[in-house]
């Protein structure tokens, strides 16, 4: 009797491992984390510097009075373009006023009619405007302000920090606030930076004709590294640590395992971030989805 007991227990012990091993199977498959993967791929990244332009006319004209009288004719209105020698203000001086005389020759000999006439020195807009008809203005007394159109510039503000990545004639893109965009070329750069700011100012002037109001806060975009053919990654394959000091990649190291691997990041462009080391193999697959929170080594399914 006794081997008959002996063999029924290891009957039993048998059908207890089996049963066992069966839930330790499931529980593997569902702790396989599903995820997406993607390679390494070659990409022409450009990082850029965005800072704020403020539209400006760097060159103003100053209209002022030649006589001492009452002005007789305005021909000026605000935001109105002028070209040079476009008659802009008529004095009628003040011994012609008190005669009584309009614009009639006073004296035929000296052909003096009592009528100064002021025009233009330069084209552009005038943008201030300080007397009307009938005012009376002294001698030299400014009347109104004509900005020069070919003085219009976008005048940026930029870290002396980063003086070093722009040069003259460098292309630049001029955001508008309503969404056009301009192309412009830096022109010139000031002589004196911002004591407290630290920022110098740089004029941009735009290959457009478009009319723009000066004061206009835009966006400058400029080149700052253009990298050909670097090795990049989508930014959701990057995880970090919460002080974003430490990056990595989740990489598969069989269709079922991932590992770790510490990653040093270049430039970002868009939605590629560039990978300086270490150096994938176009072969290699990195998880892109599914990636956040997995352990160093951790058991993952792809799908697709």
């Amino acid at each position: 009797m006794k081997p008959i007991y002996i063999i029924s227990g290891i009957i039993l012990f048998l059908l207890a491992c089996k049963g066992q091993d069966k839930p330790a199977d499931a529980g593997e498959a569902k702790a396989q984390t599903p995820v997406t993967v993607t390679t390494i791929n070659d990409s022409s990244l450009t990082d850029y510097i965005n800072v704020n332009a403020i539209s400006s006319f760097l060159q103003k004209n100053y209209v002022k009075a030649n006589a001492i009288g009452y002005l007789h004719q305005v021909n000026a209105k605000l935001g109105q373009y002028v070209n040079k020698g476009d008659l802009l203000f008529t004095i009628k001086t003040k011994e012609a006023q008190a005669i009584g005389n309009s614009i009639n020759i006073l004296d035929s000999t000296l052909k003096f009619s009592g009528v100064n006439r002021i025009r233009a020195s330069d084209h552009g807009y005038i943008t201030q405007l300080l007397h009307q008809v009938g005012d009376y203005v002294q001698d030299g007394e400014q009347l109104a302000v004509i900005s020069d159109r070919s003085s219009f510039v976008f005048l940026m503000q930029l870290p002396y920090e980063l003086r070093g990545y722009v040069k003259s004639d460098q292309p630049v893109l001029i955001t508008l606030p309503d969404g056009q965009k301009l192309n412009g070329s830096i022109a010139s750069f000031m002589p004196t930076v911002d004591t407290l700011a630290q920022t110098q100012g740089v004029a941009i002037r735009i290959l457009s004709d478009k009319q723009i109001p000066e004061n206009l806060v835009a966006k400058a975009r400029i080149v700052k590294t253009l990298r050909q053919n670097a090795a990049s990654l989508p930014k959701s394959a990057i995880l970090a640590n919460e002080t974003q000091t430490d990056f990595w990649v989740m990489k598969l190291i069989n269709p079922t395992t991932a590992i770790k691997v510490p990653v040093k990041k270049g430039i970002e462009s868009g939605d590629r971030v560039e990978i300086l080391s270490p150096r994938f193999a176009a072969t290699d697959k990195i998880i892109v989805s599914g990636n956040y929170g997995l352990a160093d080594t951790a058991k993952v399914k792809v799908v697709q």
